[in-house]
């Protein structure tokens, strides 16, 4: 039996986020839709929530592959929709997750803005907008937002990328 964790994200598009971590190898399954977190924060946000093997694939390596593909430097004007965040399950993910960022902080020349807070609820998005880019590769949003998130996931953790999830959407572009 295939044993699995699961850790919500947010920082950017749901679309874009759910495309990364989809392309994963040890990703089991994405939920893209908004997440509300436990305590002082508000509101809900464009988020995902990764289900993971493990031992495939880890949580500081979900983490760096977060960090690197959205803009978990920035406070930009549009971060109450997308709020840079680790989203963690229990109390037992809230320590190795901080120690991701503070060890990945030394690769940023950028103080990274990404919180490490408690989940608290979700709102799956409408389906058909669930699994976009691998449904519709050829969209101009993907192509101008997606794709060049991808080149980072397959420039800085190829080994953590399956290439042949990939190329399906490539397929669907001829």
């Amino acid at each position: 039996m295939l044993k699995t964790d699961k850790i919500g994200l947010g920082g950017s598009c749901h679309w874009c986020t759910e495309a990364i971590f989809q392309s994963l190898k040890g990703v089991v399954n994405v939920s893209q839709g908004w997440i509300k977190p436990d305590g002082n924060f508000s509101g809900f946000s464009e988020a995902v929530i990764v289900e993971f093997d493990p031992d495939a694939i880890s949580l500081e390596n979900l983490i760096a592959i977060h960090l690197y593909t959205h803009s978990s430097t920035s406070e930009h004007a549009m971060r109450s929709k997308y709020r840079s965040a680790v989203y963690t399950f229990n109390d037992y993910q809230v320590i190795p997750a901080k120690q991701a960022i503070e060890i990945l902080q030394k690769e940023f020349e950028d103080p990274i803005i990404t919180k490490v807070i408690p989940f608290k609820t979700f709102k799956l998005n409408d389906q058909q907008y669930l699994d976009y880019y691998y449904k519709n590769p050829e969209m101009p949003f993907c192509k101008t937002f997606i794709d060049p998130k991808l080149k980072i996931l397959l420039k800085q953790f190829s080994s953590q990328v399956d290439e042949e999830k990939l190329r399906s959407a490539e397929y669907k572009r001829m």
